[in-house]
């Protein structure tokens, strides 16, 4: 499976530029702190996808989609942080934009698990 191919993988990169883009307004002394963590949280979220769509079974596919998950939550934590703290204005974009994902992947287990099961 060419995981180029996939709408989750390519709503999940979207989701990687709007955080590059929000994260560039966090303070220069988050660089190493909340930027960078959650950075690399969204990257890891279409990698996830990648990773479990190169592999040889949907069995592990869904084991990646499941860490992408987790990658997700904790971007999604980190957003509201750094509305918390007022690194952000405004995260509706962003929130949409994690629902948005949340729900391809979701999806895509869903669709999967029926898969294996019959």
């Amino acid at each position: 499976m060419d995981h180029k191919e996939l709408d989750v993988w390519k709503k999940s990169i979207d989701l990687v530029e709007v955080i590059y883009k929000v994260s560039t307004k966090f303070p220069s002394s988050e660089m190493y702190g909340l930027t960078n963590q959650i950075r690399r949280a969204s990257v890891s979220v279409p990698s996830n996808i990648a990773e479990g769509a190169g592999r040889n079974s949907d069995k592990e596919l869904l084991y990646f989609l499941n860490v992408a998950l987790g990658s997700l939550a904790e971007v999604e934590t980190q957003i509201e942080i750094a509305l918390r703290l007022g690194f952000i204005s405004d995260g509706d974009t962003v929130f949409k934009n994690i629902t948005e994902v949340r729900k391809l992947i979701i999806g895509f287990r869903n669709y999967l698990k029926k898969k294996t099961n019959h």
